[in-house]
């Protein structure tokens, strides 16, 4: 399995057997594969760029990269999104951003990404562009069109406002609640036929 079981030690006994029977009961083979969580989220026939978004999103999940989101691993990034500390959702940020995993985040990179959230949860109050460019302007400590962890970090943490809109554009809250509400009965005219997790319900 992907995730050590420290990873979900601040989640009780109780809320782990709750998570664990919804995952279960969406995806009885106990892996989730990048088509099924797209279909329990709803997430297919989206633009090329809203795409590639979810494929990375699912990546930073898959823990252990063999393709699939175990339960270990759900559990550890439920726990991000519901108890995680600052820097450790902006680690994650990062790692998001980081469409290539060279250890820095550039401006292409940065609107590719900010583009494809659009995309998904619609209009941001800014554009793409302008996002992109308030970011470098505000942390690009030295000017040179990179941004590293600790540059992103201390940068999102030391800007209030910045901070709030990272927060807000990566809000994964509405993905919890897919899943806790079984996305079965209240979508279940919308599922694909092919969806191996979701026939099984």
């Amino acid at each position: 399995m992907g995730a050590g079981a420290s990873t979900a030690d601040d989640i009780n006994a109780p809320e782990i057997h709750r998570w664990y029977t919804k995952f279960m009961r969406e995806c009885p083979s106990g892996q989730l594969s990048l088509y099924e969580f797209k279909t329990l989220l709803d997430l297919h026939g989206l633009n090329p760029q809203a795409d590639t978004y979810v494929d990375q999103v699912f990546n930073t999940f898959d823990l252990n990269k063999d393709g699939f989101i175990d339960f270990l691993e759900f559990i550890a990034a439920i726990n991000l999104v519901i108890r995680g500390k600052i820097d450790q959702k902006l680690k994650w940020y990062f790692k998001l951003y980081d469409a290539d995993g060279n250890g820095s985040i550039d401006k292409k990179e940065l609107l590719s990404i900010f583009t494809a959230i659009q995309a998904i949860n619609g209009n941001q109050g800014l554009t793409p562009e302008e996002f992109t460019n308030m970011v470098f302007q505000k942390i690009d400590v030295n000017n040179d069109g990179e941004l590293t962890l600790e540059e992103f970090i201390n940068g999102v943490e030391s800007d209030v406002s910045l901070l709030e809109l990272i927060s807000k554009s990566f809000d994964l809250s509405n993905v919890l609640k897919v899943i806790q509400s079984g996305r079965r009965h209240k979508y279940g005219r919308g599922l694909g036929k092919t969806d191996m997790c979701v026939n099984y319900l």
